[in-house]
């Protein structure tokens, strides 16, 4: 009997972890600015990255080391300094259809703030890779590949 209730609740969180991971990401609107984030795992990476051509910004967020990185807060101003979007990520990537025009971009991740200037244009995808260093408390960094002699 006991066996039976861990197969069980071992069921539900497999299922529930597999819906998590193939639920499709959707696209959210704010002040007029369509947008989409995501792509933890394999098959949310491929399904934004078949979506590119709806956007004309990409944000990729990693450490400096390459590994991606998740839940960061991005905000996203016009040139007038207006609030387009305010949202957290829910993975390394971040697209949005904006109006042709200058912005801010200012992404938070674990405290640490970056704000990049861009411009984007219709029809054409702009990407920025913003980059934080690795905290060796909390990050397990790529390990360096060695290099022979």
């Amino acid at each position: 009997m006991r066996q039976m209730r861990w197969l069980g609740l071992a069921a539900m969180v497999f299922a529930t972890l597999t819906m998590a991971q193939t639920a499709p990401e959707k696209t959210a609107t704010q002040n007029g600015v369509s947008f989409i984030s995501g792509g933890i795992g394999m098959d949310s990476e491929e399904r934004l990255k078949a979506r590119e051509k709806e956007f004309n910004l990409k944000l990729v967020f990693t450490l400096v080391e390459g590994n991606y990185v998740a839940d960061v807060g991005v905000t996203i101003k016009n040139a007038a300094g207006k609030t387009m979007v305010e949202h957290v990520a829910d993975g390394p990537f971040f697209m949005a259809k904006l109006p042709a025009g200058a912005y801010s971009v200012t992404a938070a991740y674990e405290g640490k703030t970056q704000t990049r200037k861009v411009s984007v244009r219709d029809g054409r995808l702009h990407t920025e890779h913003i980059r934080w260093p690795s905290n060796p408390e909390t990050d397990f960094p790529l390990p360096r590949e060695k290099t022979r002699k």
